[in-house]
């Protein structure tokens, strides 16, 4: 400690000193703790529900896989008349209705094996008012699900392998129809049974609307497949590129039930929006003028070989028309504008993949 030492006259200003130091060294004591307060952490993004897709939509799906599998083992070069018959029998066995909501169910499963589609949507199910903003607008509009990220990629998808059913069935029927004209040559030993008229016309009419009224049911097997890859969005192995917009009316509302299920919004409880979803006038419509046309077909058809066309063309070609017209929207393409000093003038398509139009019976026989 030092001392100061204090004379006589100085005294006021040593101890002006002293308190001047006094004071300097008060301020340098040690400052009151300061309480901090943390900022609060930022709140807990919710994950959105699981991907929920219900059992319904996997056992219409297995409808139209199991149908469309079973007419895609028809092949030409029938042996006899009965197996004419047979085939005949087992493509009219479908009710328009179910084999049409049954293929936008199974698109909606094709949708959810796009991890692109699926994730695009579920960055809207963090935050539980913006799900339920969107489940609000596709139910209200299913063309919305379209403009969702991804959309294109689920479309692709569906398109692509849809479209590779479309190819498989349009082989069948020109394999088929031509058959019909192959086996009228007398160099064909089956021409001896194909011109013979068939016996009992009425009952094999009756017959094959009789079958065309039966309910058709899901495949078990199949149903459980379909069930687990709708849900898992794995299993079906499938590949594909995007695929632009404009979609069918098919196509959108399959990428509507696609998207609610990645919101877990397509469960049991919701039955009611899923099947409003399957419903496609369009594709109704051409499955059952399909069907009219092939009791047409049959109602004139006399001899075998005349079957045998009608099953080509109005079973198996007619339904890869119809799955046509219901994915493949039509394509507007418009040639380059230019002078009118010998160049082609602009041109307007309108390519239509399908229509009703082509459901029209043609000639059965080769030279009537």
């Amino acid at each position: 400690m030092s001392l100061v030492h204090l004379r006589r006259g100085a005294a006021p200003v040593v101890v002006f000193a002293a308190l001047a130091v006094a004071s300097l060294l008060a301020s340098c004591s040690t400052p009151e703790p300061v309480a901090v307060v943390e900022a609060p952490p930022p709140p807990a993004i919710a994950p959105p529900p699981p991907v929920t897709l219900n059992a319904g939509v996997a056992d219409a799906a297995s409808i139209y896989v199991s149908f469309i599998r079973d007419v895609g083992t028809i092949r030409a070069g029938f042996p006899d008349a009965e197996s004419i018959q047979q085939a005949m029998r087992k493509g009219a066995a479908y009710d328009p209705t179910q084999l049409s909501r049954g293929m936008i169910a199974y698109a909606s499963i094709l949708a959810l094996q796009s991890p692109e589609f699926v994730m695009g949507v579920r960055q809207y199910g963090n935050d539980p008012v913006q799900r339920r903003q969107i489940i609000a607008a596709i139910i209200n509009d299913p063309a919305y699900a379209a403009t969702l990220p991804g959309a294109d990629y689920a479309a692709g998808l569906i398109i692509s392998t849809v479209g590779q059913d479309i190819s498989a069935l349009t082989t069948i029927a020109d394999a088929v129809e031509g058959d019909a004209y192959t086996i009228q040559e007398r160099r064909d030993p089956r021409r001896r049974w194909a011109v013979v008229p068939i016996a009992n016309r009425e009952v094999r009419l009756q017959t094959a609307k009789t079958i065309s009224e039966r309910q058709m049911l899901p495949t078990a097997e199949e149903s459980a497949r379909l069930f687990a890859a709708g849900n898992s969005g794995r299993g079906l192995n499938l590949s594909s590129g995007p695929s632009r917009a404009p979609y069918t009316p098919a196509v959108a509302n399959a990428l509507a039930i696609a998207a609610l299920a990645a919101l877990g919004a397509a469960g049991d409880d919701a039955r009611a929006n899923t099947e409003a979803l399957t419903v496609d006038q369009n594709s109704e419509f051409c499955l059952t003028m399909s069907k009219l046309n092939l009791y047409q077909c049959l109602a004139a058809s006399r001899p075998s070989y005349e079957d045998m066309f009608c099953v080509g063309r109005h079973i198996v070609r007619d339904l890869a028309t119809c799955a046509t017209t219901s994915t493949r929207a039509a394509v507007v393409t418009v040639t380059d504008p230019v002078d009118t000093t010998g160049q082609p003038t602009p041109t307007v398509s309108l390519p239509q993949p399908g229509s009703t139009a082509s459901l029209n019976s043609a000639p059965a026989t080769a030279g009537h």
